[in-house]
């Protein structure tokens, strides 16, 4: 039951991370993943099928864009994720929502109001 639970918290906050840590600079996806890892512990560890329909998603919603880079030598061409003005203005207005959520949720929880 708790993993049910655990899905829902964390699907609702996964966009807000990626464009925060995009927000710094142009990353490709397995960067991605090793710093929501590495920053967001055990909690944060995804999956290739989790983070690219994210990262799919918030670029057709214009929020990120992607290019190509090219191969150099034995490194192969990768795919970098970059956030776009919209996105950063999303990500103002998204940390403002999870702020004022969050203090909601910790009121509650104390029982207070």
């Amino acid at each position: 039951m708790n993993d049910k639970y655990e899905r829902q918290m964390k699907k609702g906050v996964l966009d807000m991370l990626v464009l925060k840590l995009l927000a710094s600079e142009t990353k490709y996806g397995y960067q991605i993943i090793q710093e929501l890892k590495e920053k967001g512990g055990c909690m944060f560890g995804l999956k290739d099928g989790t983070l690219y329909p994210i990262l799919y998603r918030l670029e057709d919603d214009g929020l990120v864009m992607s290019k190509w880079s090219e191969a150099e030598g034995r490194q192969v061409a990768r795919k970098y994720y970059e956030i776009t003005e919209m996105g950063l203005d999303a990500l103002s207005e998204i940390q403002t929502l999870w702020e004022q959520i969050s203090e909601g949720i910790e009121n509650i929880m104390k029982g207070e109001r």
